[in-house]
């Protein structure tokens, strides 16, 4: 009996064997599963200076979501989106006026990238405003929710997008002056915005931050990224209990490493050629693949029972 028991198991322990040596013969690239295929590592070796260029990326990235049908899933809503001339933003605010918004971007200083935006806003039948700044200063801010109030006679819809970020190996190599840039563009911002937007929400409108994967892990390189993007996630959850009796909806989207002008403006181009090779899905995604998550938030109709969350969209875990 127990002869047999031992032959039973070595030939589950060859069964297994077998099978894992066909899985490794066979192809492991990149998932490839949505509506159409995204572009896999290796990327173009390109290095931007900050804050980068949608229009000089020499591979563009992937925004216009062609499959992707609106059905008015925010007709009539106003939405204000920082960081909106290109990437993420420039994705959310053309999904976003696909759903029936007028939509405000508000962009630091790549006029070709906004302009390029607002073009592609109104091909979807919506006006775009743009609003050139620095969401570090709360003046900028208070201006760009009172102007997008003025064009538009209402704000229903706040995206905090915009993001500063450069690798650094060592806490010594941090400097205070990179510190700081950091922190107040990617903690102050996001606060300056919605201290400025609130009063002009109302019952059903909604926040929609953009976190990030950094901000559950950790980056070792990353450090004090890292932090804001934690300290965004806080700040969504907390703020998002502060605003419940007022009926405003506060949630994040965590993305991972995502082919925006962000990254090539940051790493070298040895660096950048790789990027998002380490996901399971071994690739970045594409902004176009992101943006239905901010839809999805933002619109009424089909998160009214969601605040307080951290969606993170990062590639698989």
């Amino acid at each position: 009996m127990s002869s047999k028991t031992v032959d039973k198991q070595r030939n589950i322990q060859r069964e297994v064997a077998a099978a894992e040596k066909q899985e490794t013969q066979e192809s492991t690239g990149p998932m490839q599963a949505g509506a159409r295929r995204y572009p896999e590592p290796p990327y173009p070796k390109v290095h931007q200076d900050k804050p980068g260029s949608e229009a000089a990326l020499p591979l563009a990235p992937m925004f216009d979501a062609p499959f992707y049908k609106g059905s008015d899933k925010l007709k009539g809503k106003v939405a204000l989106i920082t960081g909106g001339d290109s990437g993420i933003g420039r994705s959310v605010a053309i999904l976003f006026a696909r759903e029936g918004a007028n939509v405000a971007i508000a962009h630091l200083a790549e006029d070709r990238d906004a302009e390029d935006t607002k073009e592609a806003v109104e091909r979807e039948g919506r006006r775009c405003l743009i609003i050139r700044g620095d969401v570090k200063d709360a003046a900028f801010c208070r201006k760009a929710v009172e102007m997008t109030v003025t064009e538009f006679n209402c704000l229903d819809i706040l995206v905090n997008n915009a993001a500063f970020q450069v690798h650094a190996k060592n806490i010594e190599d941090l400097s205070d002056n990179h510190f700081d840039e950091t922190l107040k563009t990617n903690l102050y911002g996001y606060f300056y915005m919605a201290k400025a937007a609130i009063p002009h929400l109302k019952n059903g409108s909604a926040i929609v931050n953009t976190g990030s994967v950094t901000g559950l892990d950790g980056s070792k390189e990353l450090l004090d990224y890292s932090m804001t993007k934690g300290g965004i996630h806080a700040f969504t959850r907390a703020l998002a209990a502060q605003l419940i009796p007022k009926g405003i909806r506060v949630n994040a989207v965590a993305p991972g490493p995502v082919w925006t002008p962000l990254n090539p403006s940051d790493k070298q181009p040895i660096d950048v050629e790789e990027f998002g090779s380490k996901t399971p899905m071994k690739r970045a995604a594409q902004p176009e693949e992101i943006a239905p998550a901010y839809v999805f938030l933002a619109s009424p109709q089909m998160s009214s029972y969601i605040t307080g969350e951290i969606l993170p969209i990062v590639g698989g875990y």
